[in-house]
């Protein structure tokens, strides 16, 4: 199981990069396009839809790395039994919210590929296609969120910090 939720995480950190990998490729075309007197249709757009895709499939990766930013102020005065209760509080209460988010996400990709829906520009996306990257974003990150809950339930410490204090040690 570990395994396959780390290719998972690992999965969503390569579309992610890739979509930023889009976002220069299109900004380039635009530029190179720009001197030859060339436009390149809905270029903006689908740069949009890359840095939509690219934040939200980034979540889960950026938070087993430890790249989020977090409040530490209270728990790094508790005891260590108050400091684990605190950190699984917060990681189920974000669990429940990123949850939440991941449903409605996903209910609107399905309300858009039902609809028809598509982008207003001059190339007619399909709206539910940069919708469903960020619903999946939005649910690997609640997976995410889940799978450090267990662990820190099990008593160890999260991997977020065991990422940052190996990054502190460097």
């Amino acid at each position: 199981m570990r395994r396959v939720l780390d290719g998972l995480y690992a999965a969503c950190g390569a579309l992610g990069a890739i979509a930023l990998a889009a976002i220069a490729v299109l900004v380039l075309a635009q530029s190179i396009g720009r001197l030859l007197g060339v436009v390149v249709p809905s270029a903006n757009e689908l740069a949009g839809f890359c840095v939509a895709a690219s934040a939200f499939l980034a979540l889960a990766p950026a938070l087993r790395r430890g790249a989020h930013i977090r409040v530490t102020l209270l728990t790094t005065h508790l005891p260590a039994r108050f400091h684990r209760a605190m950190e699984a509080w917060c990681l189920g209460a974000a669990a429940v919210m990123s949850g939440y988010a991941a449903y409605w996400m996903v209910d609107l990709v399905v309300g858009s590929y039902r609809y028809g829906d598509v982008s207003p520009g001059l190339l007619a996306v399909p709206l539910w296609i940069p919708q469903t990257a960020m619903a999946l974003g939005l649910i690997v990150f609640t997976i995410s969120l889940l799978d450090i809950l267990v662990d820190v339930l099990r008593g160890r410490e999260p991997l977020y910090e065991r990422e940052q204090a190996e990054q502190e040690e460097l």
